[in-house]
């Protein structure tokens, strides 16, 4: 969960906080009007009402028929994407841009993907975490506007990765976009088992918005210098589930070395980057006095929760485990930094600290952890 809303953070510094003209938006995930994109059409239907309608006595097969037909017509529709609200928030949003493009609507939020039909009849539609840009333009940048966001977008997911040549991107073909003929853009995962989406981009020209709002051109016109256009809209449409799924797996070596002895020894490290770590430091106690030391890591840990750095209490752990074991267990967990409270602290304020990526332990006065992690984790960033 954790890494999913670091993601999700990222992803809206990236697209909305890093740009003028972006702006957040938040639709209905039930909406009375009927989805124009090319994805299925999801219900949500009053199970007694239906059965209601099946149980009631004397309704031939033709009046249950119309009465569903009724009653599923009444019914409001799941959203798919999160692009139909985005069109619908169009119009409003004209006055925050003075009509100029170009502008961009973002949101994140649930989806409902309908199931893809199986020998056993269709199941559960899926729960799906999307973020959505659409981006409105003019139509003769429309293109390069695809082209630009296509690099942004593929940039910034190889920013985070620890093997940024698994994320790559894509044209797509004909016939992928549904009936309409769009030109499209993948940002692709090479999972094990194949290519994967990432996220989709697609330069919808202005039919989809057209169809929202029934076809009035002047209303929804825009300038474009001297001209007034009906802009061309930019769908940028990522799903953060198969995000974290890619990070995760890209993040996980298998690291292997040999001793003195020439006995190979094998580690598992999730190396997540350091601001999307879920746990930034681990804090466990070494040999010396239990409670002294315990009230040193609450000390350390208040400080460091303060500090907007995320902790894991191991010092509260009550099975005992040797370092080999913790630094074991934490680096599959891809913690970045373990801190060893010893009798040594409370003489002379030292600890130890060992990195994840480098193994190495270095020897640093406790009123330096706070600063050291913050500064680390702010340089990662940039990297």
């Amino acid at each position: 969960m954790e890494l999913k809303k670091g993601i999700l953070d990222k992803w809206w510094t990236s697209v909305v906080m890093s740009r003028a003209q972006v702006f957040g938006i938040n639709t209905l995930h039930l909406t009375r009007t009927t989805s124009v994109t090319v994805e299925s059409t999801l219900k949500l239907v009053d199970r007694n009402a239906l059965d209601c309608i099946v149980n009631q006595n004397g309704l031939n097969w033709d009046q249950a028929r119309d009465t569903l037909k009724k009653q599923l017509q009444g019914s409001s529709t799941v959203r798919t994407n999160l692009l139909q609200g985005a069109l619908e928030q169009y119009l409003s949003s004209l006055e925050l841009v003075n009509r100029r493009l170009p502008f961009g609507l973002a949101e994140t939020g649930v989806c409902y993907q309908p199931s893809e039909g199986k020998s056993n009849g269709p199941g559960c539609p899926a729960e799906v975490t999307q973020a959505s840009l659409v981006w409105f333009c003019s139509p003769r940048t429309s293109s390069q506007w695809l082209d630009y966001w296509a690099r942004q977008r593929l940039q910034w997911w190889r920013k985070f990765a620890l093997g940024p040549s698994s994320f790559s991107c894509s044209d797509i073909s004909d016939g992928e976009g549904g009936e309409r003929a769009y030109r499209g853009v993948k940002i692709l995962y090479h999972f094990p088992w194949g290519a994967e989406p990432l996220e989709t981009l697609w330069n919808l020209g202005d039919v989809e918005l057209l169809q929202t709002h029934k076809g009035s051109r002047a209303k929804l016109q825009c300038r474009d210098g001297r001209k007034s256009v009906v802009p061309h809209v930019i769908s940028v449409c990522g799903n953060i589930d198969r995000g974290v799924l890619a990070y995760l797996q890209n993040s996980l070596q298998e690291i292997k070395k040999t001793d003195g002895q020439q006995r190979l020894h094998k580690r598992k490290v999730l190396k997540l980057h350091p601001s999307l770590a879920p746990i930034k430091v681990a804090l466990d106690m070494g040999r010396g006095p239990t409670m002294d030391l315990r009230q040193v890591c609450e000390g350390l840990l208040q400080e460091l929760l303060e500090g907007r750095i995320s902790v894991w209490p191991g010092y509260l752990e009550t099975m005992p485990s040797s370092m080999e074991q913790l630094n074991t267990k934490y680096d599959e967990m891809g913690v970045l930094f373990t801190v060893v409270i010893t009798d040594s602290t409370l003489e002379s304020g030292l600890l130890q600290v060992r990195s994840r990526d480098t193994t190495v332990k270095e020897t640093m006065h406790i009123s330096e952890v706070k600063m050291f992690l913050t500064k680390y984790i702010s340089a990662s960033e940039n990297i």
